[in-house]
């Protein structure tokens, strides 16, 4: 009888684990397309005057909704938390879940300002308008350098689904990676930079996005440390985070101790 009830456990568990990590790649594909959209056009709808205040204290912390787990769900302690609580396999699945989840917030509660910061005619728009696309590319190529099965979690999950042992990620600088560490982030930069019409409320994300950017790519050169140790190191030494950083921690590194933290 015991057998046989934790065999139908087995079963469950595995059911459950299927339809999270199809859900996950589901979920993944459609914030992809509400991002575009969201990036595309001016975000929310207009408030009122004596609403103002209060829609920038809300669309800041909408802001920083997507940012703060995104880095705080891969500092090394919380990512082994995780890890241990719902397995290795099923962690990438899981911080696929929680961004899309954040970004959906982000997209449904964003209010908009009719406020404009700038707005581009002719050609100066048609040019923006291309690099916007361009932006999209290049973050398209860039997850794919790095994997884009383990952006989604899809690679682990699929071993797992498969009943394969999990794959080392292994550390092979490629493509854009020879020349600088954060084209993801750099590509990320264009999607928000890049828009013919500024509104304050897209300036305000873009500040904070921004920001965020600087940051997280401080904490991912960090985080890479922590777990690749000497090796990450000597690769900040050659290969600059960001072209036309002359000094900082994102530009060219000097040897260094690594601090244990996320990104």
């Amino acid at each position: 009888m015991d057998g046989t009830c934790s065999d139908a456990v087995a079963v469950w568990r595995r059911a459950a684990g299927l339809i999270v990590g199809v859900t996950a790649q589901a979920m993944f594909a459609v914030t992809v397309v509400w991002l575009y959209q969201f990036l595309s056009d001016t975000a929310g709808a207009p408030v009122t005057q004596s609403a103002f205040p209060t829609m920038l204290l809300g669309d800041v912390g909408l802001a920083l909704l997507f940012a703060a787990p995104h880095s705080l769900l891969r500092f090394p302690k919380v990512q082994s938390m995780i890890c241990r609580t719902i397995g290795r396999e099923f962690f990438g699945v899981f911080y696929c879940i929680v961004t899309c989840v954040s970004l959906w917030i982000v997209f449904y509660g964003w209010q908009g300002s009719e406020r404009v910061v700038w707005e581009l005619h002719g050609w100066p728009r048609s040019v923006v308008v291309v690099a916007f696309n361009l932006s999209w590319l290049a973050l398209g190529y860039s997850l794919l350098l790095t994997g884009l099965g383990y952006q989604t979690g899809f690679t682990e999950w699929s071993h797992w689904a498969r009943r394969l042992p999990l794959p080392r990620r292994r550390f092979e600088p490629a493509g854009a990676y020879r020349r600088l560490r954060h084209p993801v982030y750099l590509s990320f930069a264009g999607l928000i930079w890049f828009t013919p019409q500024m509104t304050l409320d897209h300036a305000l994300l873009t500040a904070v996005w921004t920001v965020y950017l600087a940051i997280g790519s401080y904490l991912k050169d960090e985080r890479l440390a922590h777990y690749m140790g000497e090796e990450y190191r000597q690769y900040q030494q050659k290969v600059p985070g960001y072209p036309l950083v002359p000094f900082g921690p994102l530009s060219k590194r000097r040897g260094e101790r690594s601090i244990s933290t996320g990104g």
